[in-house]
């Protein structure tokens, strides 16, 4: 079985959310705002899965507008959940440290 990471880009509107604020205390005011998870479907089904309430995040649901393959095409597919995992969690930081929020898994 392949595994796919995907980057969702989300509506501004998120920062509402003193949740998703909280989880972001170093973002830089501006900066788009992402979730990033991984999926064994392939990017856009599992977008559209959240955006139709299956198995989906919150903030995907409500603030989703699309995917930013430029952030993710490079490493899929991926061999094993455990790496798509680890990639997930690394892609997550990075952008975290560019300055964007991000919500993750």
């Amino acid at each position: 079985m392949k595994y796919y990471v995907y980057v969702i880009r989300l509506n501004d509107a998120v920062l509402k959310s003193r949740k998703f604020r909280r989880r972001n205390p170093d973002m830089i005011p501006g900066f788009p705002c992402f979730y990033v998870g991984q999926s064994c479907h392939f990017p856009e089904t599992r977008f559209w899965q959240h955006k139709k309430g299956y198995k989906s995040n919150r903030f995907v649901k409500e603030f989703g507008l699309g995917l930013c393959p430029r952030l993710y095409e490079s490493f899929n597919p991926i061999g094993t959940r455990k790496a798509a995992e680890i990639i997930e969690a690394k892609l997550t930081e990075s952008l975290r440290i560019k300055g964007h929020g991000v919500w993750s898994n």
